[in-house]
């Protein structure tokens, strides 16, 4: 049914159960799955030789935290048996345009990601990454809750 899951991780505890419950998914249908860390390549607004070296240090730092978080999302789902497995680092000014440029360009029928589960005023003002997969999605996505 599904064949290529795209999983979209942060590093968080929520994203490695999303992993957790795709990677039954991806064992049941045989799926490929696709695990994706979005950066944001302009998190800065500023001009001059200070602005050059700090987003090459953020670039570096994001590329490492990067880097760990699918190398544990791979290792996890490695052990949960699945072996069709892909790895990439997006970028997006808005996470969610990253994710579903990356669920486009890779062919994804499936998006599971983890929620945060913020409520009341917090999720009012800091948003969600997945509440706006969630509303500009053509595919189905699976929200996973801690």
């Amino acid at each position: 049914m599904f064949t290529n899951i795209l999983i979209p991780v942060d590093g968080s505890t929520t994203a490695l159960s999303a992993v957790s419950k795709a990677a039954g998914l991806a064992k049941t249908y045989g799926s490929t799955v696709t695990l994706l860390y979005v950066i944001d390549p302009y998190p800065f607004t500023g001009v001059g030789a200070d602005f050059a070296y700090g987003q090459s240090q953020y670039l570096t730092a994001a590329t490492a935290e990067a880097n760990t978080a699918l190398d544990t999302a791979r290792k996890a789902l490695g052990e949960a048996g699945v072996d069709k497995i892909n790895t990439m680092v997006g970028e997006g000014h808005a996470v969610h345009d990253g994710i579903m440029r990356a669920a486009k360009e890779v062919g994804s029928d499936l998006i599971v990601m983890g929620s945060h589960g913020r409520r009341g005023l917090e999720k009012l003002v800091l948003g969600s990454v997945t509440q706006r997969v969630l509303g500009v999605s053509e595919i189905p996505v699976l929200v996973v809750r801690e």
